[in-house]
């Protein structure tokens, strides 16, 4: 039996036709790349479905509000008042005039937490609150106090010094050596003329001195006149009762001596614009204090203030 194909065209010796038919193996045919494309379809949806969740679970409740009202139709996404109800009401100037552009870009406003402060921490060694610059701005003004303090005790010194040496030296003023008392004081260097039994600073219930004060006065000024130091000057007298005319009491009496050393001190060269204080306390500052009638109550200070003292002295002066 013959079967259909292709003819060769020709035959064999007993007259028969022979048909030659030829198959093409074509094997599984082509698949194509539709696959590709549904596969990377399907990952793309997973991405997104995966990064929703993850806004999901990284943003605020005000966040999650703005996201929703960006997809939102209504053009009001935020109750917050934009540039739109501002001066121009969202209109742009340009050469042409105003114009108002009703398909405005649509904007979410989201609130990012505020950014966290560094505190300075506190020095364990600092007292309580004190944070560590201030415990170092605090040490240097310590420090600069501490230097000014040596500083100024250091003069005092050498002013204490150069003053017994003057007075030593002064044939006639030797005798005064133990009129003249010096020490130190929270106020500064107190320079003292005090009364001894045999011998006065002053009159009885005068405010003239003598003319040996007037010479000591003449010698600590010598001393201290080229310090920087202001003065306050102090009048004293012992407890003993003085009653002069018109009601002229210790108090008035001291008062007046101390005023009566200023000017001795100016007239012996001091710049007037060091005495800050002038002050009269009667027997209120017993220098004997287990003996308030002691002639050595009776006396003149002198004293070298200290920084902050002078400080002080001149603000209660001003007030």
């Amino acid at each position: 039996m013959a079967e259909e194909g292709e003819s060769a065209g020709g035959g064999d010796d007993g007259g028969n036709i022979i048909i030659i038919k030829k198959v093409k193996k074509g094997g599984h045919g082509s698949h194509g790349g539709a696959w590709k494309i549904a596969y990377a379809d399907f990952v793309t949806a997973m991405m997104a479905f995966f990064l929703l969740m993850w806004l999901l679970a990284n943003t605020s409740e005000e966040q999650k509000e703005g996201i929703a009202d960006y997809f939102t139709p209504n053009p009001r996404v935020s109750s917050s008042t934009s540039g739109s109800d501002g001066v121009l009401g969202g209109k742009t100037i340009t050469e042409e005039g105003a114009m108002i552009d009703d398909r405005s870009a649509i904007g979410v406003q989201v609130t990012l937490p505020p950014a966290e402060e560094t505190e300075e921490e506190p020095d364990p060694d600092a007292p309580p609150g004190e944070t560590a610059s201030a415990k170092a701005a605090r040490e240097a003004e310590e420090a600069a106090q501490k230097a000014k303090f040596e500083e100024e005790t250091k003069q005092f010194d050498e002013a204490e010094a150069a003053l017994k040496r003057a007075i030593i030296e002064a044939p006639e003023l030797r005798e005064l050596v133990n009129n003249l008392v010096v020490d130190h004081t929270p106020e500064g260097l107190r320079i003292q003329l005090v009364d001894q039994n045999k011998k006065s600073m002053f009159p009885s219930g005068k405010a003239d001195m003598f003319e040996h004060t007037t010479k000591l006065m003449a010698l600590v000024v010598k001393a201290i006149g080229d310090l920087p130091q202001k003065i306050s000057i102090k009048g004293h007298t012992d407890a003993t009762p003085f009653a002069g005319r018109n009601g002229y009491t210790n108090w008035e009496l001291s008062t007046d001596r101390a005023n009566a050393s200023r000017r001795a001190l100016i007239g012996g060269g001091l710049s007037p614009e060091r005495v800050v204080s002038v002050v009269g306390r009667a027997a209120m500052d017993p220098l004997i204090v287990e003996d308030p009638r002691s002639p050595q109550n009776r006396r003149i200070s002198i004293i070298l203030l200290r920084e902050n003292q002078a400080i002080d002295a001149e603000d209660n002066e001003a007030g």
